[in-house]
């Protein structure tokens, strides 16, 4: 399927009515319906994709197929500028037969409209502020060294976390945004290995859900794939199981 390059402009995303499709819910709450004439989009038969050029990563939805194309058009416009993508699964295997690609990760990308059930535990969890940056960034090194998000960060708006008898963290999590629309986003939630097993997790993980949606309507998540865990909470949390992605790095990108 070959897709058709249209006018830079954030407009062109919307008119296909995508974002209203099951599958398409990262350009529903991922891109900004109103930005400034800078950002760069295309348009396809079926898909549509955008760039986030501070990253060299352009973010599509729809068709695999068209979305693969997409990506590729983007490359060929912008050559050594794109260095990655995250698209409909299956694209990266389209854009694979062309392409040499690394760090092919699947994502599932959920998103609720609902406050979630009351969790046990979840009346322990605490906001935390500038003053306890610190004690997070020693947190998540020891318990979550591969966090998405750290302390200090412009993306994010809120911490929270759950402390023992003693007023030692034993859990923590963040409220940041996505990059395009500064749409509600979980991340870095992570509790202390010692502590596992009491629901922990699943508490801060719906005081965060219930906070977001209050305060914006929704929230949204990145779950891996194959993180079966992870998928029972979000499942029991209401968190809609629809958008099935696949990130990668294009190898030799600059």
């Amino acid at each position: 399927m070959q897709a058709t390059t249209l006018v830079s402009r954030t407009a062109d995303l919307f008119d296909q009515g995508l974002e209203r499709q099951s599958g398409a819910a990262l350009l529903r709450f991922g891109a900004a319906r109103r930005r400034e004439d800078d950002r760069t989009g295309w348009s396809g038969d079926g898909a549509v994709a955008w760039l986030d050029a501070g990253r060299g990563h352009v973010w599509s939805v729809g068709d695999a197929a068209a979305a693969a194309e997409l990506v590729l058009n983007a490359e060929r416009e912008r050559p050594g500028a794109i260095r990655e993508f995250t698209g409909p699964r299956g694209s990266d295997e389209l854009v694979g037969r062309r392409r040499e690609l690394t760090d092919v990760v699947e994502w599932v990308f959920r998103w609720t409209l609902v406050e979630p059930p009351v969790m046990r535990n979840e009346e322990r969890v605490v906001e935390l502020g500038e003053e306890h940056h610190g004690e997070l960034i020693d947190f998540l090194g020891a318990h979550s060294p591969a966090h998405s998000t750290g302390p200090g960060s412009a993306d994010v708006s809120l911490w929270a976390g759950i402390r023992d008898a003693d007023g030692r963290l034993v859990a923590c999590g963040a409220l940041s945004s996505l990059r395009d629309s500064g749409a509600p986003l979980m991340a870095s939630v992570a509790t202390d290995a010692s502590q596992r097993g009491q629901g922990l997790g699943a508490a801060l993980t719906a005081w965060l859900t219930r906070y977001a949606v209050r305060e914006h309507g929704f929230c949204t998540l990145w779950q891996i794939a194959d993180n079966v865990p992870a998928q029972r909470l979000y499942d029991r949390l209401g968190y809609r199981d629809e958008d099935h992605c696949v990130s990668a790095r294009i190898v030799g990108a600059a």
